[in-house]
């Protein structure tokens, strides 16, 4: 169970929600803070079960790259679905958009 944030890990975790990941020198850049307090910041989150980091090389230099945990529960996929079917998109393949399996998925989304 995740332990709840002061504001500025709040704020800190959102940005790395938003990313969808970071590295963790780009971070505290765009966290307009030094390194020291962003280092800070990140362990704190990762301590609490916020985020996970692992140890990457970006631009030439070693940092870590840091991820938001997700729970699963929080994960919506309803719009992946139109009544019971699947969005054709999601997968591998190319979708033609004027396929047959394409336009029956979206005229389920009109019901």
């Amino acid at each position: 169970m995740a332990e709840s944030l002061t504001d500025e890990e709040e704020t800190a975790f959102e940005l790395i929600a938003r990313e969808g990941g970071i590295h963790q020198s780009e971070f505290w850049k765009e966290m307009d803070i030094d390194s020291r307090k962003g280092s800070r910041l990140i362990e704190s989150l990762e301590e609490k079960g916020h985020i996970e980091r692992e140890e990457s090389v970006h631009n030439g230099h070693t940092t870590y790259f840091v991820e938001p945990i997700v729970d699963p529960e929080d994960l919506d996929f309803s719009l992946l679905m139109a009544g019971d079917m699947l969005s054709p998109f999601v997968g591998d393949d190319e979708i033609d958009a004027n396929s047959d399996k394409f336009t029956q998925w979206v005229m389920t989304l009109a019901y």
